[in-house]
């Protein structure tokens, strides 16, 4: 068994394929939001000290054959890179990622999200963010810095670019993993 992390912007859909892809295998599903952020309400607002989320996924990933970790561990998990036996990038249209990560806040959040809601500064804030992942130089999570941080794994990297139906991304990936 393996350990492969599923990387990509925000609702680029790791976390989909790669519980998907964990199902699939009989392997254990790690979500790197879990690791990095610590239990809050409202949630994600409070990160996690780097050490303690690096300190928790080893201790999750001790005596497995293999995992899924979904999201991204760029500039704090770079330790456990060594670790990966693949990793699989998404690369989804702005548009497409953008409407999608609206819809997920919309169901998670509902009225909370809009003007007067308990959610509204903080939701704007994170599109903006995720809006960024595109735009050239921009210091959060970006398009840039994970091509760069690509290029410098050891492992092999299958991208998978477009929005494909999750059936074809597993299959892709399955693939890689045999060959």
């Amino acid at each position: 068994m393996s350990i492969v992390h599923i990387v990509g912007a925000s609702s680029s859909g790791t976390t989909t394929l790669g519980a998907a892809l964990a199902e699939r295998l009989g392997a254990a599903h790690l979500d790197t939001d879990a690791y990095f952020w610590l239990p809050t309400d409202p949630p994600f607002t409070d990160r996690r000290p780097a050490e303690a989320r690096i300190a928790m996924m080893e201790a999750d990933l001790a005596g497995r054959a293999g995992a899924v970790i979904s999201g991204s561990l760029i500039g704090w998990g770079d330790a456990l890179a060594v670790r990966f036996d693949l990793v699989v990038f998404l690369h989804v249209p702005p548009d497409i990622r953008m409407a999608r990560l609206l819809a997920r806040e919309r169901q998670r959040y509902g009225a909370e999200i809009e003007p007067g809601g308990r959610m509204h500064a903080p939701h704007l804030a994170f599109v903006e963010w995720a809006q960024g992942y595109d735009r050239p130089g921009f210091a959060g999570r970006s398009l840039e810095r994970h091509r760069a941080w690509l290029a410098g794994l050891a492992c092999p990297v299958v991208e998978i670019a477009g929005a494909p139906p999750v059936e074809e991304s597993l299959a892709r990936v399955t693939a890689a993993l045999r060959a």
